[in-house]
């Protein structure tokens, strides 16, 4: 059984190259596993998984809890709107609580960047980082990468343009790390108000035109506007966004080459991108989605590989 070099899965900055191919090399067993009509392995019977969820989500949840079930984990949900945190409790005394439990696996997402290395610290399960605050979301990064691969073949000598609000996304950051790693080239795009001002230190290209970034680009990875995190105008209005870096068929018909389209989600139609795109045949989200599941297989596999049973 292959280990990763890390017992916690914090951020792709902490994964080498082995372990992004061991964790792509365990999920291509695992989408054979979710395409079977038995989609159910008994790998992971005695591990128990706590989705730990302080921020809202019903992808990156209902995927995790979807890759522990088809290990044969036990899954417990929790989420802050419902539970003690509301009275004052904090991360640490609640996490504790569930450890009491007998968890094996924690998965987190936290509003605060360092949630989970700090819980990682201070517990001694292991720790998934589902989203940390606009820091990192390193499954997203892993399977939109696994995404690419899966269509292209090789990531190395792509190039990837990442569009969107940058300043406010966690996956963006994940997907830059993973992308280098991999081999890929990556560009920025987005208005100079959402692109944060130190990324040029990521050794990453960087466009205000959304035209320019295409005509760049193998694989264009599309970004919502995460207005529930900007706490100022960054942009005239949501139209004047649209008008200028959303993406419809008609700009994709222009190109004069086909490039390849992602979407973390969830969707903003009409807004980044029309519904004729989220749609199209250059569309890889459903792919995503699928792929989601296949590599939190791996990663929680991986982990759990490591557990004294």
């Amino acid at each position: 059984m292959n280990n990763l070099s890390v017992p916690h899965l914090l951020g792709i900055r902490d994964l080498n190259l082995t372990d992004i191919e061991t964790i792509f090399k365990t999920a291509d067993a695992f989408k054979e596993v979710i395409n079977r009509p038995i989609k159910k392995v008994p790998s992971l019977r005695d591990i128990t998984l706590a989705n730990v969820f302080f921020e809202n989500s019903t992808r990156t949840r209902l995927s995790f809890e979807l890759a522990a079930k088809r290990l044969s984990a036990d899954v417990v949900n929790f989420t802050a709107a419902n539970s003690s945190v509301k009275k004052g409790e904090t991360l640490i005394d609640t996490v504790n609580n569930i450890l009491a439990m007998k968890v094996d696996i924690v998965v987190l997402r936290h509003a605060s960047p360092g949630a989970a290395l700090f819980l990682s610290q201070h517990t001694s399960a292991k720790i998934i980082n589902a989203g940390d605050g606009t820091h990192e979301h390193p499954t997203q990064a892993l399977l939109d990468a696994y995404t690419i691969r899966e269509k292209l073949g090789t990531l190395r000598g792509k190039k990837v343009a990442i569009i969107g609000d940058i300043l406010h996304s966690r996956v963006a950051l994940s997907n830059i790390y993973c992308l280098q790693k991999l081999g890929a080239e990556v560009m920025v795009c987005g208005p100079s108000t959402l692109i944060p001002k130190h990324i040029h230190h990521l050794n990453v290209k960087v466009s205000n035109n959304l035209r320019e970034a295409l005509l760049w680009c193998d694989v264009a990875n599309m970004l919502r506007i995460q207005l529930e995190r900007q706490e100022a105008e960054y942009f005239p209005s949501l139209r004047d966004y649209t008008l200028n870096f959303g993406l419809n068929q008609s700009m994709l018909n222009s190109l004069d080459k086909e490039i390849v389209l992602l979407h973390p989600g969830p969707i903003n139609r009409g807004v980044e991108i029309t519904s004729e795109v989220a749609e199209s045949s250059n569309s890889l989200i459903l792919n995503q989605v699928e792929n989601g599941v296949a590599v939190r297989m791996a990663v929680i596999y991986l982990l759990a590989s490591s557990i004294e049973r």
